[in-house]
């Protein structure tokens, strides 16, 4: 019996023991649970709100394509100032690397010694100028004694000829002179075109014009620049099919992009085609010019001449900073109509301005993303805002505020109708 009893004590304590972790099961799983709801909860309150990117929408039009040749700046006259007399140069009369008159006075040499060479060839001329008085008086008084056999016929044809010695030395006596005048006139240098002037070679007091014409500087015009283009065959062939055929508003419009990068703000024309093709090198050299009022462009200066060489029908447009590269291929983000991002591979073409030309991979209307591409994944949600043309970027709350300002707009319209 005490056996028994003690069988039936431990059957109770192992019940009351089972009871016992299964209340404690029970409750360590309802804490479970409101641990989990209370970390859902909280990741929930705790989650990022989708990031903020510009998008712009892509747009299709009509666009003109350009094509950029390699073009360096020349000065459309250039004049080589030298010394063409030899002498002392005495001064000079112009600041070095300004901008010059046409006849401005640039440099005097010592003239004395031209002025005695002057003076000299007037008198000798003075003294032939008598020798042919002398002579036609001579030829004049013998004359109509030869006729009436008053005197020997030598005398006169010597007279004839003696008026005919004296008037050779007469011409040759005023040619001197010339030759004096126009030596004394070289030690003025004068400016024969206006521009700009730049370092002078040959200082005052240094001996110039001994054997050749020294050159003492040099002066080049500034306005209108040309620029010197080389191009291909085929693309001077496309360009010219364009011109002929009128498909570009503004054909004879040509731009031109400094060292820098920047853009020139006058634009050119085309002036000169050269007469054939570099069979050597296949390309062909034009000439353009641009206008140069503030002397901006210098003789000498490399840059790249842009000139619209094609139209493109209803090209698909994308702003170039929305463009990214991965793994050799071309890739966009898309902002589908939930705000949903989308990695699309486009295939691209031709680049105008600030936009790219796409072939293939996205859609007019569609939006991509310009700014803020990196906080993008996609698959994921973003807060667009859009990047008006010229303007700042707008969210969908400015534009709501917009839209609620403008609400009495159809009614000044009707009222305008």
């Amino acid at each position: 019996m005490a056996v028994l009893q003690w069988f039936l004590n431990g059957r109770s304590q192992a019940k009351v023991a089972t009871a016992l972790c299964v209340v404690w099961l029970a409750v360590s799983l309802a804490a479970c649970d409101r641990g989990t709801e209370a970390d859902k909860a909280k990741q929930t309150a705790s989650a990022p709100p989708p990031p903020t990117v510009v998008v712009a929408e892509v747009v299709q039009k009509t666009v003109p394509i350009y094509g950029e040749f390699v073009a360096q700046t020349d000065a459309k006259e250039t004049v080589e100032i030298r010394a063409r007399v030899q002498a002392f140069l005495e001064a000079q009369h112009f600041i070095e690397g300004t901008v010059v008159k046409k006849g401005q006075l640039l440099f005097t040499l010592d003239k004395r010694e031209y002025e005695a060479k002057l003076l000299q060839a007037k008198g000798q001329l003075e003294v032939a100028q008598a020798r042919l008085g002398k002579a036609e008086t001579d030829e004049r008084r013998l004359k109509p004694l030869a006729e009436r056999q008053a005197v020997p016929q030598q005398d006169y044809d010597n007279a004839v000829a003696n008026l005919e010695a004296a008037r050779a030395g007469v011409s040759a006596a005023r040619s001197v002179v010339v030759e004096a005048e126009l030596n004394l006139s070289y030690c003025t240098i004068a400016s024969p075109i206006g521009g700009l002037i730049g370092k002078r070679l040959v200082a005052p007091g240094n001996l110039v014009g001994k054997g050749e014409a020294t050159l003492l500087d040099t002066v080049s015009s500034v306005d209108p620049m040309r620029v010197d283009v080389t191009i291909s065959e085929a693309e001077f062939l496309r360009f010219s099919a364009q011109r002929a055929g009128g498909r570009t508003a503004k054909a004879s419009a040509l731009e031109l992009l400094l060292a820098d990068g920047s853009v020139y703000p006058h634009q050119g024309k085309l002036v000169i085609v050269d007469r054939a093709v570099d069979l050597k090198t296949g390309t062909l050299s034009i000439v353009a010019e641009f206008p140069n009022p503030d002397g901006m462009l210098r003789p000498g200066q490399f840059g790249r001449v842009r000139a619209p060489v094609e139209v493109a029908e209803n090209a698909i447009l994308v702003p170039k900073r929305a463009v990214q590269e991965i793994q050799g291929a071309k890739t966009v983000l898309v902002v589908g109509a939930d705000n949903t991002v989308a990695l699309r591979t486009i295939r691209p073409g031709e680049t105008v301005g600030q936009f790219l030309i796409v072939h293939d991979g996205v859609q007019p209307g569609e939006r991509v993303i310009v700014d803020g591409v990196q906080k993008a994944r996609p698959g994921a949600k973003v807060n667009p805002s859009v990047a008006p043309v010229g303007g700042p970027a707008e969210t969908k709350e400015d534009e709501k505020a917009k839209g609620k300002s403008a609400a009495p707009a159809p009614a000044a319209k009707a009222e305008g109708k």
